[in-house]
């Protein structure tokens, strides 16, 4: 195993007993959000580099997907691993093999895969709602939505079908909000998402 994967499987030893390798594109980029928070937290730069090299090794592609009456930004995802890497280097310094490994990190290319999730980058308001109708999902292919949101706000996702029936929905106090379902066949899809907090800011709106 290589460094990294000794790292990652000390990092998630406490979080998860399910291997990262058979989750979802979207819920592994939650699931370095998730280390990258508890990294912080703690200051320890062994989850911050852990989360930075999940989230590296999952390409993004720019997309255009804007909420109703709304519009997206050109800008770079919210977090990206070049963030979270800056975020662990003070608690790095001086520690020959957590900089080797930051390096690594940041030496690492994506091999084979052609194309990824794809990501807007989004403002909303305070207590604000933003809309996104008539989203198309193949049938039989696992869906995901994912957003995620700067610090502050407090993001609830809500998927609706064609016949507005709610299909997935995520409403716990975060920043951040995860939705993965398997459409029957072909179908519109409407998206939801939804800021409870007293403070508005940009997010991070992902699909497969």
């Amino acid at each position: 195993m290589n460094r990294f994967g000794v790292l990652l499987s000390g990092a998630l030893m406490s979080l998860s007993s399910v291997a990262i390798a058979d989750q979802p594109l979207l819920k592994r980029i939650q699931t370095s959000f998730a280390l990258y928070e508890l990294g912080v937290a703690q200051s320890d730069p062994l989850y911050i580099l852990a989360a930075a090299q999940l989230r590296k090794s999952i390409p993004l592609s720019a997309g255009t997907l804007a909420p109703e009456g709304g519009k997206t930004e050109q800008s770079e995802p919210l977090l990206d691993a070049k963030t979270m890497l800056a975020a662990a280097e003070p608690l790095i310094q001086g520690d020959p093999a957590l900089e080797g490994l930051a390096e690594d990190i940041k030496a690492y290319r994506t091999k084979g895969v052609k194309s990824g999730p794809v990501y807007s980058i989004v403002q909303i308001k305070a207590k604000g709602r933003d809309t996104y109708p008539g989203i198309i999902f193949t049938g039989g292919q696992y869906a995901e939505i994912y957003v995620e949101g700067a610090s502050g706000t407090d993001l609830n996702l809500l998927v609706h079908d064609a016949k507005k029936r709610l299909v997935c929905s995520d409403t716990d106090i975060s920043a951040v909000a995860y939705c993965g379902w398997h459409p029957k066949q072909n179908d519109s899809y409407s998206i939801t998402v939804v800021n409870e907090a007293a403070l508005g800011g940009r997010y991070s709106m992902m699909s497969n």
